[in-house]
C-alpha cells in the first residue's frame, strides 16, 4: 500500500488495508515474491491504483452514505456506471493526491430483485433509520476504520444468504462481508522492468499458484485497449451464521491493473509517464467480469 504522508486519510486506508490483508493471504504472498524478485523492498513501495467496497442501494446505506467519508477528504466523484446483469450502480472518485489510490464504490440496486430478496435484505437493514455516517468524526481515523470494520444489521442466517445466493452473488457477498475492503489494485505499469506488463504479471502469479478470474479471459480489456486488467479469485473462508450454522464462502481479492500511455504520450518512456498521461478512469465491461471474483463459478477453481 503506496502512502506518503501520515494523514487521517492515509491512517483510514492504512487501517482498511492492514485488516483486508489478514484476511486475503495472496496479498503477502504477492508481495513477499516481488520482495524476493528484488521488484521492491516492501510493501510500501506498491502503488495502489484503486480500493473498491460494496454497498446496498437502500435507505441510509448505499454510495450516497458511503461517499461522504471520501467525499470530506478531499476525493472528487469523477465517473458512474450501471451494469444491467448484475443489477449494480457504481461511482468511481479521484484522489486528493496522485499518491493515494482511486476509490471504487458499487451498490446493488435492490428495487430490481425479486420481492424475496427484498424481504431478506429489508429484514437486516430497514432498522437502519438514519444514516450511520452521520454520526461519525470524519477526522478521528480510527472511529472511521471501525465503522467499516463492525456490523451494521444482524448476523445473518444460512439461510438467507444462500436465498440471497441463488439470485444475486453480489447481494449475498455484503449481507455477510459487509463493508470489509472488496479488493485493492496492484498497479502493474508501475512495477520495474519484467514484471511491468500484465502478460508477465499474470504468469508470475499463476507460477506463485494464484488463482486468476477467468471471467471474460484473464485479462479484461477496455474498448479503446488501454485499460488492462485481471484479479485473483476471492480467498474463501469458513463463515458461522446467526444459529452456529457454518459454510465456506467467498471473501475478497487481489486486482491487478495496466493503465497504458494515451496515443500521444505512447512515445515516452514508461518512467517518467505520469498518472495524467495515462488511461484513467474504469470501464464497465472489465468491471463487470471482475466482480465475478467473488462469484460461485470462480471459486469453483480452488
Amino acid at each position: 500500500m503506496h502512502l506518503n504522508e501520515t494523514t487521517v486519510l492515509t491512517s483510514i486506508l492504512q487501517g482498511l488495508f492492514t485488516t483486508y490483508a489478514e484476511r486475503v493471504k495472496d496479498v503477502n504472498k504477492i508481495t513477499n515474491a516481488l520482495i524476493d524478485r528484488k521488484i521492491v523492498a516492501g510493501q510500501e513501495e506498491i502503488i495502489n491504483d484503486h480500493i473498491a467496497f460494496r454497498t446496498l442501494g437502500v435507505p441510509n446505506l448505499g454510495i450516497a452514505s458511503f461517499e461522504k467519508i471520501f467525499l470530506t477528504h478531499g476525493y472528487r466523484k469523477m465517473g458512474s456506471y450501471h451494469f444491467d446483469a448484475k443489477k449494480l450502480d457504481a461511482n468511481w472518485y479521484a484522489p486528493p493526491t496522485e499518491d493515494l489510490p482511486r476509490v471504487f464504490i458499487s451498490e446493488l440496486c435492490v428495487h430490481e430483485l425479486s420481492e424475496n430478496a427484498q424481504h431478506i435484505i429489508k429484514k437486516y437493514t430497514s432498522k437502519i433509520d438514519v444514516d450511520p455516517v452521520d454520526a461519525l468524526d470524519f477526522h478521528n481515523a480510527e472511529e472511521v476504520i471501525d465503522y467499516l470494520h463492525r456490523p451494521l444489521w444482524e448476523l445473518p442466517t444460512l439461510a438467507d444468504y444462500n436465498a440471497l445466493l441463488e439470485e444475486s452473488e453480489y447481494a449475498a457477498w455484503v449481507i455477510y462481508n459487509r463493508y470489509y475492503l472488496n479488493h485493492y489494485t496492484i498497479s502493474v505499469h508501475e512495477l520495474k522492468k519484467g514484471l511491468n506488463t500484465l502478460d508477465t504479471f499474470n504468469d508470475f502469479l499463476l507460477d506463485l499458484g494464484v488463482a486468476l478470474n477467468n471471467s471474460g479471459g484473464l485479462i479484461k480489456v477496455s474498448a479503446d485497449g488501454l485499460l488492462r486488467q485481471s484479479s485473483s479469485v476471492a480467498e474463501q473462508h469458513i463463515a458461522t451464521f446467526a444459529g452456529g450454522e457454518k459454510r465456506s464462502i467467498a471473501g475478497s481479492y487481489v486486482e491487478f491493473s495496466e493503465r497504458l500511455p494515451l496515443p500521444q504520450y505512447a512515445h515516452l518512456p514508461n518512467h517518467i509517464l505520469t498518472r495524467a498521461q495515462r488511461r484513467e478512469g474504469f470501464e464497465t465491461q472489465n468491471a463487470d467480469k471482475i466482480f465475478e471474483s467473488t462469484f460461485t463459478s470462480q471459486l469453483k477453481q480452488h
